[in-house]
């Protein structure tokens, strides 16, 4: 019989360490303690005796929702692979004799976070913590939208008819259908671009140009123009603004210039059916693309390196919620990959 080494799991880790594990340095980069205060927040309660199960630490159970979003798994598969690798295991502070979470206690976290607006905060902390240590420079700042989908609802025409009007279908309200009813989705809709079609909501973000992370982000349904969301991104700080040809609409420029007169615009130019754009335009376009493609590389590597914009939820406000731990989650990877090309550039 072979003999038991006590020493394995931390072996085992070390030599995680030197192949390179990306959660260790994620670990290190971010000062996780800063959100305890928020978390803790969510989860005031007032005691109703003595005894009982100590509660699971909230920081915890916040990394593994981040865990979730960089990896795009759900509640069952999560709590497996936090058993399964000791990789996710170290990078929430467990160790082999620990009790691990269960799928219905990370859902219940979640729901809890979902319920208090914690979300949105927890985004906020982060985001003015990075201008705070001049992470974001607000240089310039570039806007632009990304469709997040949600699963497709099964109504007939009459009933998407009746949605799209902003009512609820009468069959729908009925006694016996509540069930039936909690499980549609009356605020996504559906959306075509470049011949793709998708159903579910929009990501409308603003980026810093220099730290490509996210300042702010606004959420709606998936057919709204992206311009109608562009004020609402915006603050006195801005200066200078990238943006595609979306943006373009003069009154909506008037606007914002009435509201925010320092700001300077360098939105892409659209040609017209009798108006095509001269060489001059065309010029103008190209140097102003290479500063707005920047917001494209953030929509890239959440679809490609966190498994794309797709979210399990229904409604409005579950989507916000969900979008707002996406985006932080986006931005808590790129200061780490920020603060280790700071470290490579000073050794």
């Amino acid at each position: 019989m072979k003999q038991i080494n006590y020493y394995a799991e931390e072996n085992r880790l070390e030599r995680l360490s030197k192949i390179g594990d990306p959660l260790e340095k994620i670990l290190k980069a971010i000062n996780w303690e800063m959100f305890r205060e928020l978390l803790n927040k969510a989860f005031h309660r007032e005691p109703k005796g003595p005894g009982g199960r100590p509660p699971l630490d909230r920081v915890m159970m916040f990394k593994i929702v981040m865990l979730q979003k960089w990896y795009n798994i759900a509640d069952d598969m999560t709590e497996y692979m936090i058993n399964d690798r000791l990789s996710f295991q170290r990078f929430i502070g467990l160790s082999l004799d620990d009790r691990v979470p269960d799928a219905k206690t990370i859902w219940a976290f979640k729901e809890q976070l979902k319920e208090n607006n914690i979300d949105l905060e927890l985004f906020t902390l982060f985001a003015v913590l990075m201008e705070q240590q001049g992470v974001i420079t607000r240089t310039g700042s570039i806007v632009d939208a990304s469709f997040v989908d949600v699963p497709c609802q099964r109504n007939t025409r009459q009933e998407n008819k009746t949605i799209k009007g902003g009512n609820i279908p009468e069959e729908w309200q009925k006694e016996g259908n509540e069930n039936k009813y909690e499980q549609k989705d009356t605020d996504a809709r559906w959306a075509k671009k470049n011949e793709e079609l998708h159903y579910g909501y929009k990501n409308h973000v603003k980026v810093d140009k220099d730290s490509k992370m996210i300042v702010s982000f606004s959420v709606s349904a998936a057919n709204v123009h992206d311009s109608k969301y562009f004020m609402e991104l915006l603050d006195e700080l801005d200066r200078d603004l990238w943006g595609d040809s979306a943006y373009l609409a003069k009154i909506l420029l008037k606007e914002i210039l009435e509201t925010f007169p320092k700001i300077i615009f360098h939105l892409n130019e659209k040609g017209q059916k009798n108006k095509p754009l001269t060489d001059e335009q065309k010029a103008n376009n190209l140097e102003k693309s290479r500063i707005r493609a920047r917001v494209e590389h953030i929509f890239g590597h959440i679809t490609n390196s966190m498994g794309g914009m797709f979210i399990r939820t229904i409604g409005i406000d579950r989507a916000i919620r969900e979008i707002a731990m996406t985006n932080l989650a986006y931005n808590l990877q790129r200061f780490s990959y920020l603060q280790g090309a700071a470290k490579k550039a000073v050794a």
